[in-house]
Parts: structure tokens; C-alpha cells; sequence
């Protein structure tokens, strides 16, 4: 069969197949993200959509969603059913995403095939047409997930297979073309090879390899060896023992600062017969503070290692001369 007469048959039929697994993929994913009716049928509009979209302005032509209604209203419908669909509310295989992977992956073997048959019918060479169909097969599910808030599939290594299928239907249907085998029969096979590879990789979790130059910049301090004392320096053994710091001078003696009071000039005719002192004042003695004692730190000035502990402050240690109590009568005055 010709590709033009391919192209106008089957690719009308399978572009809305295409549309419909593509839309019915973001609404459910968007279901998954518990957004609300817009968001769902917005979702469903890029993953459907957004693929056959760049695939168009590539081609430089009209994009057939702005002109045929049956590309605007398929994902409509589809977000509709999923978002009010009651069975699918509890249903546990929505949940676990397990549909959405489904669909994305039968979306994605007939839009790698149909974008091909459609780069070549546009006279594009089989290398640029193998391009074009895999951008446009992996194009809605990128704009879906990024819309949704999630890194594409199509760019983590640690996700199931997903560019390398719809490169696989991409090849397969521009060698078909090629040999001139390619009618609707061998287009619906290449597109079910691409979604069985999809699926095989969802099942057995088939993915591309790490890079080696890849370096997981935390893991060399996990593992890095917590060491009390490291290894002596053979370099500092054998260089000279440093010069012993100097002693710190030692504290200074407890002086005594001297503040003279005024005495108190009570009246004294309760202890007439009381000695009175040898001078008019009376003389204090506070210990001086040693200063040594505190360490100025971040948070203000705070009592080192070598404060003694709380106890009553020096400059409460007042030593009076010891006199008579005031009020003690004197025995000769008690007749």
C-alpha cells in the first residue's frame, strides 16, 4: 500500500487512538495528583496533544487539533469519564499508577509509528523522520509530567525504559517504509513492538546504565572513618620538639582592698560601760576579685574551668572587728 493512501486510511483513526491513551494517561495521573476537573482535563490535553503538536510546527504545518474537533474533544471526554468515574475512584490499580503506565505506554508505540509515517509522507529523510516520531511519541508524556510537577521519565536513569521504545516503533515503521512493506497490517505491528518492549520494561524494570563518572558527592562522608586521634606525621616525628610554652604566672595573693565607713553614731547610753573603739570609723576588708577566673566567650563573659563553683561572691566576705553587741547590758547596770 502507498504511504500517501496509508497516511490518509489509517492515520486519522490512529492518531485519535493515540490521543485517547495519551489523554487517558495524564488523567490519570492528574487523578493521582488529586487535582481538580480543570486540571484534569488541562493534563489530558497536553498529554494528549502536546506531542502531535510539536511534530506539526516541525512540519510547518496546521496543527490538525486547532482544525479537526475530534482531536480537541477526545481528551475532553476521556478526563470527564476518568475524573466523575466512580468505579475508579477505590480502584487500587489507578492508585498505584499501574493504568497510567499501561496507556502511557500503548500512546506511546502509536505516536513513535504514526509521527514517522507522517514526517515521511512530508518528504523528510528516514534518520529525521526516526527523529521526529520519537520526539512526538514522548512529547506529551514530558509536558504532562512537568505540568504535574514531576521529572520526566524520559530523564531519570533510574525510571523503566522510555525513549528507547518509541525510537524501536520509530525505526521499525521507516524500515518498513524503506523496504516497501509497510501497510496497515506491519504499521500496527510496529506499534504494538514498541508497546510490548514498554510493557516488558515495566514488568522486569529494563533501564539504561548509570554514568560512570557519576559520584554521589554525600558518600565519601558517610563512609569516611570517624578517628579519635589521627595518625602521627612521620615528618612531625622527626622535626625537633617544639620550645615548652611558658608557665602561666600565677595567680596573684588574696590582697585586701581597704573601705573606710563612716561609723554610726547610735546612741550608746544602753552599754555605757562598752569600750569604745580606738578610732571613729570602722574599717571593711574586701578581697580582691582574681579576674583570672573568667573567660570572655561569645555570649559574654562566663566562669572558666578553674572557678572554684558557685559559692557566695568575695566582695560579700566583709570582716568587722569583733565588738560587743549594742544591746548586751552591761552586769554592773542590770542593779
Amino acid at each position: 500500500m502507498p504511504i500517501d493512501e496509508l497516511s490518509d486510511a489509517v492515520q486519522y483513526v490512529m492518531d485519535l487512538l493515540g490521543i485517547f491513551a495519551f489523554a487517558l494517561s495524564g488523567a490519570f495521573l492528574a487523578v493521582r495528583k488529586d487535582f481538580d476537573i480543570f486540571g484534569t482535563v488541562i493534563l489530558s490535553e497536553a498529554a494528549g496533544l502536546g506531542g502531535g503538536l510539536f511534530r506539526d510546527l516541525v512540519l510547518q504545518v496546521t496543527p490538525v487539533a486547532f482544525t479537526d474537533l475530534g482531536y480537541f474533544f477526545t481528551p475532553c471526554a476521556t478526563a470527564t469519564v476518568v475524573y466523575f468515574g466512580h468505579g475508579l475512584r477505590h480502584d487500587g490499580k489507578v492508585h498505584e499508577g499501574r493504568l497510567f503506565d499501561i496507556s502511557d505506554a500503548a500512546a506511546l508505540g502509536l505516536f513513535s509509528v504514526t509521527g514517522t509515517i507522517k514526517a515521511l509522507a512530508h518528504g523528510f529523510n528516514i534518520p529525521a523522520a526516526v527523529a521526529l516520531g520519537s520526539a512526538g511519541a514522548v512529547g506529551g508524556g514530558v509536558v504532562a509530567s512537568l505540568l504535574a510537577l514531576e521529572p520526566p521519565a524520559l530523564l531519570r536513569w533510574n525510571r523503566d525504559l522510555y525513549a528507547l521504545p518509541a525510537a524501536v516503533g520509530a525505526t521499525s515503521a521507516a524500515l518498513l517504509h524503506y523496504t516497501g512493506l509497510l501497510n496497515v497490517g506491519t504499521a500496527i505491528g510496529a506499534a504494538l513492538f514498541a508497546f510490548g518492549l514498554r510493557v516488558l520494561a515495566l514488568r522486569y524494570s529494563w533501564r539504561t546504565p548509570r554514568s560512570n563518572f557519576w559520584r554521589n558527592p554525600f558518600a565519601g562522608l558517610r563512609q569516611q572513618p570517624t578517628t579519635a586521634n589521627p595518625p602521627p606525621d612521620p615528618a612531625a616525628a622527626s622535626a625537633p620538639a617544639p620550645a615548652p610554652a611558658p608557665a602561666p604566672a600565677p595567680a596573684p595573693a588574696t590582697e585586701a582592698d581597704t573601705v573606710t565607713l563612716l561609723r554610726d553614731n547610735a546612741d550608746t547610753s544602753t552599754r555605757p560601760s562598752s569600750p569604745a573603739p580606738s578610732s571613729a570609723e570602722d574599717t571593711v576588708r574586701l578581697r580582691r576579685l582574681d579576674t583570672g577566673a573568667f573567660t570572655r566567650g561569645g555570649g559574654g563573659t562566663q566562669l572558666s574551668a578553674r572557678s572554684p563553683g558557685p559559692g557566695p561572691d568575695p566582695r560579700l566576705l566583709l570582716h568587722h572587728p569583733e565588738r560587743g553587741n549594742r544591746w548586751e547590758r552591761d552586769p554592773a547596770s542590770a542593779d
